[in-house]
């Protein structure tokens, strides 16, 4: 299995009627030097400024951004170039960043590599820590910056400090 860290940028709360604007993606292994980035035109008229500015970009700018299917394809693509089996969707919060992927895989591609399934690392550390109230925020080392690829690498490093100071089983 290989788990692929996902984060993702919308302008809106749910798909459909709002548009995933950008996404990244990391293979969760030392050095973390395999990402994916993608920068999607939105798919809707309707869109939330309030959303669009935690990520620093306008309408107009998303408006530039490139064609949804090719993006989904673009990341099957390389979701297949690194995975060797079996790729693990996880994310901080699987319950938003899932329900974009797997709608617009299934919408432009028609199938989801990841399957039906997605892990949620909150809820990892939250087990680990015995704890429901506990937060692992502070063992990322990249600063969230609401980049995509940013904040998917330093949930990964999350991911990675739990298998090696928490005693986390897991094949990265």
């Amino acid at each position: 299995m290989a788990y692929i860290m996902v984060d993702v940028e919308s302008d809106g709360p749910i798909p459909g009627d709002y548009s995933m604007i950008s996404f990244g993606a990391v293979l969760v292994n030392e050095p973390l030097d395999k990402t994916f980035y993608g920068r999607l035109k939105p798919i809707s008229t309707q869109y939330n400024p309030e959303a669009l500015a935690v990520s620093n970009l306008t309408r107009e700018e998303t408006l530039q951004f490139d064609d949804p299917k090719q993006v989904m394809k673009n990341f099957a693509a390389w979701i297949k170039e690194v995975c060797d089996d079996r790729p693990i969707f996880i994310s901080d919060n699987n319950g938003f960043d899932w329900m974009f992927i797997c709608w617009y895989f299934h919408r432009f591609t028609g199938a989801n590599p990841f399957g039906f399934s997605s892990q949620n690392l909150g809820s990892l550390y939250k087990g680990l820590a015995k704890d429901t109230f506990k937060n692992f925020k502070h063992l990322r080392r990249t600063k969230h910056t609401h980049h995509p690829v940013d904040d998917a690498k330093g949930n990964a490093e999350a991911l990675i400090t739990l298998k090696r100071e928490y005693g986390l089983k897991i094949k990265l």
